[in-house]
């Protein structure tokens, strides 16, 4: 049996990085009694894994992980203990079982939908959204570990709006085979609007989708 956890890293983590992250949920699921399972072996550990990392600097309100039980636990008394170990900032909103067959989160993943939040000068990139919609093709520099690649992102933009006066809603690529950040967008719009310099931004990673953009949690 394996639990499903959907959580929130609010805004005031945002700049906690992915192991400082994965930590505080080992300690905390230490700390809540739930019969969690671990390695076998010399040095046991926690069989933790998450969906996708979230990038340092953005927040994420339905983020998914997986925690393999030793024994079974209702979903109800999983998702207090948890709750009741974890702090303010980083709840536990949702837990699902699923068998230990169930693919592994990262395996479902497809895409994800960001909210950006745009601190000064929004107006131009808000604008330029319409015009980089109607491209076949639009190339970015993308930074890989063999260095700068240029790389089309069209394809990996499956939905873009403007929320209000300075904010963006996006559904990006996010898996092995292709990923969009939301920085690589914006570098397009910035790109497509003639500014030199993006401004900065606050981004939220709101949803984890699979491949047919069903919310990852209910695959």
């Amino acid at each position: 049996m394996k639990m499903l956890v959907i959580f929130e890293k609010k805004e005031r983590l945002r700049h906690v990085g992915h192991l400082d992250l994965m930590r505080a949920m080992q300690r905390a699921l230490r700390r809540s009694g739930v019969p969690i399972a671990f390695s076998k072996g010399f040095n046991p550990h926690l069989l933790l894994t998450f969906a996708a990392p979230l990038s340092v600097g953005m927040a994420g309100l339905r983020e998914v992980m997986e925690v393999p039980l030793s024994e079974e636990i209702s979903e109800e008394e999983f998702k207090e203990k948890l709750r009741s170990a974890l702090p303010p900032e980083l709840p536990c909103v949702a837990v699902r079982a699923v068998d230990d067959r169930h693919p592994a989160p990262m395996a479902l993943l497809g895409a994800a939908s960001y909210l950006i939040n745009i601190k000064e000068n929004a107006g131009p990139l808000i604008a330029a959204i319409p015009a980089l919609l109607q491209k076949d093709s639009v190339m970015v520099i993308k930074k890989t570990k063999s260095g700068d690649k240029p790389t089309d992102i069209r394809p990996m933009i499956y939905d873009l709006k403007a929320v209000g006066e300075d904010s963006i809603a996006c559904t990006l690529a996010l898996c092995e085979a292709a990923t969009c950040k939301p920085e690589l967008l914006l570098d397009a719009l910035a790109q497509e609007a003639g500014i030199e310099n993006r401004p900065p931004v606050l981004c939220v990673r709101t949803q984890l989708l699979g491949r047919d953009l069903t919310p990852l949690e209910l695959l």
